[in-house]
């Protein structure tokens, strides 16, 4: 379930559909029956009588009965997940975030939303409220969080893990046309990165201090894929596609670019002596 309908989240929606159909064998047309969305209007449905229906939102309304309140929609859905995407700061109240752990194990709670004035909510209000069994994570940085006997570090859902390794990735193979299969490839291999380690603490993302190589990672998963689906233009086809890619990445430790000194011996000088 959505909060929110704009291109962020139905970005986010059409690739959650694609996984499922790539990952899970699930056809696209049945895998976003899963999925869910709530504008300012209310919940998006069929033939909804208050504002009606976009045509780009249009393949996300699905057959129900209209709902406004973002809690309602939540009590009568049930979602495992609950992503916010429309900046409306404190949205995913105690209320939401109790009912969610009600019916879920471990709550997938992320609230993407930045800067952080306007985060759904905090990892805190998550954690605190779903009794510390909240998948969390978040478009803004929220300090650690101790408590239930855990300490806690949620990962921070940003596009800055997708871009550079995508675009690594188009440039090194010469794809023309970027489809949304680059991204989801590029979401592959951001969450092939994800360690035990990082579960361990509640993280759903690697550090952003390892940047350089999750964007070599991605841009390698990103090759293997674009060979693979016949979109890249860049022959010979490397058989080594990591280190095809690490070959091109620029390289800023170079020596100094001053003319080299030397010193005149001392001789030389008592030679001009008159």
């Amino acid at each position: 379930l959505f909060q929110g309908a704009g291109e962020a989240a139905l970005g986010i929606a059409n690739l959650i559909g694609m996984a499922m159909e790539k990952r899970e064998g699930i056809p696209y047309n049945e895998a976003i029956k899963k999925v869910w969305l709530k504008d300012s209007r209310g919940l998006i449905v069929k033939d909804r009588p208050e504002g009606g229906i976009s045509e780009h939102k249009a393949p996300f309304a699905h057959e129900h009965a209209p709902m406004a309140e973002l809690g309602d929609i939540v009590k009568e859905l049930k979602p495992t997940v609950l992503i916010g995407a429309a900046a409306i700061p404190n949205v995913f109240t105690p209320e939401i975030i109790k009912d969610m752990a009600s019916f879920n194990t471990a709550p997938i709670i992320f609230a993407l939303s930045n800067p952080t004035s306007k985060a759904e909510c905090t990892a805190e209000q998550a954690y605190v409220h779903s009794d510390g069994r909240a998948v969390f994570a978040s478009g803004s940085p929220f300090p650690t969080y101790k408590g239930f006997g855990k300490t806690y570090e949620p990962g921070q859902g940003n596009n800055a893990y997708i871009f550079p390794g995508a675009s690594l990735g188009v440039i090194c193979t010469g794809i023309h046309h970027i489809s949304d299969s680059v991204f989801l490839s590029a979401a592959e291999g951001l969450a092939d990165m994800v360690q035990d380690s990082d579960i361990a603490v509640g993280r759903l993302y690697p550090p952003l201090s390892a940047l350089r190589e999750i964007s070599v990672k991605i841009a390698t998963k990103v090759a293997i894929e674009a060979y693979k689906s016949g979109t890249a233009s860049t022959y010979p086809e490397p058989e080594d596609k990591e280190t095809f890619i690490r070959q091109q990445l620029y390289d800023y430790s170079y020596d100094t670019s001053l003319p080299a000194r030397y010193e005149w011996p001392q001789e030389a000088f008592k030679k001009l002596e008159i």
